[in-house]
């Protein structure tokens, strides 16, 4: 059975860091691909970033590009989110979410899309 769970959110003051992880179970990371998706109160849910680690691609939305980082660590099968120079814009819950379809759901192309297995959320804050 396929289960993600996150970690690592918290309150942050604008322009600081915090890294999110996401531990897996019930699969290896070279099977699936791993995203990060976000949703802010009022807003629609967003893909942030994805990774497929069989062949090490990540994917994420512009508004992150330069700041945020995802990397796997096979050895804990947990897939980690750095987030780097956070705005306001980046509070929402964040979700760690994955998919078998990995050449689609993390594809080529750079796009992030659909994925069935969802953790329950992580919240990130960011107030000064």
């Amino acid at each position: 059975q396929v289960q993600v769970v996150e970690s690592g959110g918290g309150l942050v003051q604008p322009g600081g860091s915090l890294r999110l992880s996401c531990t897996a179970s019930g699969f290896n990371l070279e099977d699936l691909a791993i995203a990060w998706f976000r949703q802010a109160p009022g807003k629609e849910r967003e893909g942030v970033s994805c990774l497929r680690y069989i062949d090490n691609t990540r994917n994420y939305v512009d508004s992150v590009k330069g700041r945020f980082t995802i990397s796997g660590d096979s050895d804990r099968n947990t897939v980690h989110l750095q987030m780097n120079g956070l705005q306001p814009g980046d509070a929402g819950l964040y979700y760690c979410a994955a998919n078998w379809n990995k050449y689609y759901a993390c594809s080529d192309d750079g796009r992030i899309r659909s994925y069935d297995y969802w953790g329950q959320g992580t919240q990130v804050n960011v107030s000064s």
